[in-house]
Order: structure tokens, then sequence, then C-alpha cells
């Protein structure tokens, strides 16, 4: 599932598309077609990424409201679109661009009320200048729940997934097995701190990297990683591997469905 810097990335393209353009909404695979004909005609007046969910808002306080999940994907050119191929769910044009999309786990149109609902289940996002912290932090310092699984939860923190969460407690020196209650207030604010620098980064580049300048391939004379998500890590989806601080065999384990790799020497329980 795309992380949150990916999500922020899509609403900057999308607004350099789309923004201040009157569009044309359809559903070549049907079951957004309700959703299109209310959009069609609408001008798209600016979009925004809330951890993982993007927001296009519309004329007429309309929002197309857009959950990738594990499957949503985008694809965008210029001009005339070509012939719709396989599930398309949203096509969107104007007289410049054209947008489709496939797969997502939600695509449905949203009202302002129902845009302040999906704000307010969500924990703040590191990426937004409007995140507060603090209101994370409330509920992680009172919670005998794992660190890891914690911040996975996008009630918590919003926008970061697997990669970050482990990457951020390995740079943090925390297990992922540690329980909320025990993080201290200034942990946290180095702890947030970092994901707010990581994911900033992300955005930026497009990938996420999370190895220090000392652990780069070109430092340490190792090989880059080759990996589908590309980017330097330390510890995730290397289990086995040598941890690139101290040498000790990275870990792998299960959590609330999830796998979660550390290091137990970097990070002891």
């Amino acid at each position: 599932m795309p992380e949150g810097h990916t999500i922020h990335r899509l609403a900057a393209r999308h607004a350099d598309l789309f923004a201040g353009d009157k569009v044309h909404a359809a559903s070549p695979q049907g079951r957004f077609a309700e959703g299109a004909a209310r959009l069609t005609g609408t001008v798209l007046e600016a979009t925004e990424a809330y951890g993982k969910h993007l927001l296009h808002h519309h004329a007429g306080g309309l929002t197309l409201h857009v959950h990738l999940g594990l499957y949503g994907k985008f694809t965008d050119g210029a001009g005339e679109p070509p012939e719709p191929v396989g599930q398309v769910r949203l096509r969107l044009t104007s007289d410049r661009h054209w947008l489709d999309l496939r797969g997502p786990t939600a695509c449905e149109v949203l009202t302002p009320p129902e845009v302040a609902a999906l704000r307010d289940r969500l924990g703040p996002d590191p990426l937004r200048a409007d995140a507060d912290p603090e209101r994370a932090y409330a509920r992680i310092s009172r919670s005998p729940t794992p660190l890891a699984a914690l911040l996975l939860d996008q009630s918590v923190v919003a926008g970061t997934g697997l990669i970050f969460v482990t990457e951020a407690l390995f740079r943090a020196g925390l297990s992922p097995t540690t329980a909320g209650r025990e993080l201290t207030r200034a942990g946290w604010e180095r702890l947030w701190a970092d994901l707010v620098a990581l994911m900033t980064r992300a955005v930026v580049s497009g990938r996420i990297d999370t190895v220090r300048d000392a652990h780069l391939p070109e430092a340490m004379g190792r090989p880059a990683r080759v990996d589908r998500h590309g980017g330097e890590v330390y510890v995730y989806r290397r289990p086995g591997a040598p941890c690139h601080v101290c040498g000790t065999a990275v870990s792998r384990g299960a959590l609330a469905g999830r796998n979660l790799y550390w290091c137990a020497t970097c990070q002891p329980a």
C-alpha cells in the first residue's frame, strides 16, 4: 500500500494537471457512474492529501475522495485520452490532460461534513503543516499497545506505513514491541521530528531512503539495495542480513498480521 508521501506527491501532480480547469468525469467500468455524473462540469479548485487519503476539492462543495489501498493506481497524460484498458473506475479529463484510476479501495464523492468527519478520524499527518503531534502522543502515552502497532494505526498517526514505521523505530533505537506508555515525551518529539524529515525527503525524491550518510553503500563499500520499493533502508525487508550499524542479523516477526523488522542489538526490548 502506498505510504503518505506518495499521496502527497499525487495531490501535487493532480493540482498541476487540473487545478482551475473544468473537468469531465466518467466511469468506464461503471462502478463510479453516479459520482462521476456529479463531478462532470465542475471546476477542480484544489487537491489535498491527508495521510493515505487523496482529496480533490471541486467547486460547489463536492470532494472526490480516493484511497488507493493495496491495488489502486493512477495513470495520466496530456491531450486526448487513450481507449480505456482494464477496469478504469474513474476517468477525469480536461481540455489539457486526462487521468485514469484503477483498483482503489475507495472512490467516492463527499460533502463538506463528510470530509470533516474523515479528517476527524485520522491522526496527525507528519507531512501537513497543521499537524498536531501532541494529539498523537496523548494516545500513545497512555497505551499498552506496542509502538509499531500504534504508529501503523491511522487514527494515531496518518500516512505512516510499514517502511516508515520500522525504519523510524530503528533510527530511534526503539524496539517495535515497546509499549506506547513507555515512550517519553522527549523520545516522542525526536521520533516525530524524524518522521517529518524522512517523509518530507521522500516527497521530494519519490522514494524512501532512511540510511544516514555513514551507512550508504558508497560509504560502507557494500552493494546498493535492490528491491521493488527502492531506497536504502536499515531493517525493512532485510531479515537475516547484517545490520548496517552493528552487524547483527536483522530479525523478523509478526504483529497484528504484519511483518516487523528490527535489530535486536540496536533496538533492545
